[in-house]
């Protein structure tokens, strides 16, 4: 997990990215944390806590410009795969209510909505609430 092109696709991709020290931090902690390479070249990257039977995708994005390719959906279905395999049986996340694409994502992979998590995103306005969702892997 090569910091230095995580941290450019990143800050090319949100208005508000994760900083250094947080994608350092997650290495540190030890979460699960992934690169998509198509032909060696970094398309996007993921980050995942799991704890006894759960997963929490902590982050996931595939660069601007890979985007809208299945890229998401290949992506996702590994991870809940992986998931799985860790002994996971349930998948939560959180997602900007602004984050169409990622919420039809989400669900056409079987996430339901199970909450709001208020004021949860920096925004340009203030602050932006959360989707919850999750989905049962077992």
């Amino acid at each position: 997990f090569d910091l230095e092109p995580v941290f450019a696709i990143e800050e090319e991709s949100y208005e508000f990215p994760w900083t250094m020290g947080i994608l350092s931090d997650c290495l540190r902690v030890g979460y699960h944390c992934f690169v998509y390479e198509v032909n060696g070249e970094i398309r996007g990257y993921a980050i995942m806590s799991s704890v006894l039977d759960e997963a929490h995708l902590l982050n996931i994005c595939i660069a601007p410009e890979h985007q809208n390719k299945g890229y998401g959906y290949a992506f996702m279905d590994w991870l809940m795969k992986y998931a799985r395999e860790l002994g996971s049986r349930t998948m939560y996340l959180e997602v900007r209510l602004s984050n169409h694409a990622a919420i039809k994502l989400y669900q056409a992979m079987g996430f339901n909505e199970t909450g709001i998590r208020r004021n949860y995103y920096p925004a340009k306005n203030g602050k932006e609430d959360a989707q919850l969702f999750a989905c049962e892997l077992i």
